[in-house]
């Protein structure tokens, strides 16, 4: 007998039901991981988020495993580099985006202590736990995912619109937006 699951998982897609069953709305603390997500989401945009879990394993071999001080450090030899690897979107605005945000990255990390101290303070460190009715009633952006893209933007960071940064949130955890009926809604909330 097969669970429910959110209706955006691909049940034909191994990666989707690995990335939904043990990762998606898991709450993470870890600098590197927060790093990753922000990138991947970035890079995701206009994409469908398939597309970016096939490639993962590609993009974590090309950004340095996203140590986010190499990353930030990288020049246009990189980025040429990075054009030219067909197993990552070859974006150069994506790509510049991911080096100016890293360096914007540290700039947080230096004046909160960590980015997780930063973007878990929105939510004041605790997962938002919002009952929707249906599926249907989650929504795409929040206005507190506008907040944050407004002050990222502010700081310097591109490819953060309030769409993105809210897919950001509801794959680190900060929400818990598995439809109603998905068997990994109750045990996020249990985690949390």
């Amino acid at each position: 007998m097969s669970r429910a699951r959110c209706t955006w998982c691909d049940l034909n897609s191994e990666e989707y039901i690995e990335y939904h069953d043990k990762q998606w709305g898991v709450p993470v603390h870890d600098d590197r991981l927060l790093f990753e997500m922000l990138v991947l989401e970035g890079m995701q945009a206009g994409l469908s988020w398939l597309s970016i879990l096939k490639k993962r394993n590609n993009f974590l071999k090309a950004f340095d495993n996203f140590d986010v001080a190499t990353v930030a450090a990288y020049g246009e030899e990189k980025v040429e580099e990075l054009l030219q690897d067909a197993g990552i979107i070859r974006n150069r605005l994506k790509i510049n985006s991911v080096i100016k945000n890293g360096g914007v990255f540290l700039d947080i990390c230096k004046e909160f202590g960590s980015f997780d101290a930063y973007i878990w303070g929105w939510v004041d460190n605790q997962p938002l736990q919002i009952d929707y009715a249906t599926k249907q009633d989650i929504p795409a952006q929040t206005d507190l995912s506008v907040k944050i893209s407004k002050d990222l933007k502010k700081r310097g960071m591109t490819f953060v619109g309030p769409v993105i940064i809210y897919s950001l949130m509801q794959a680190i955890g900060m929400v818990n937006d598995h439809d109603p009926d998905c068997y990994r809604r109750k045990e996020i909330t249990e985690m949390s």
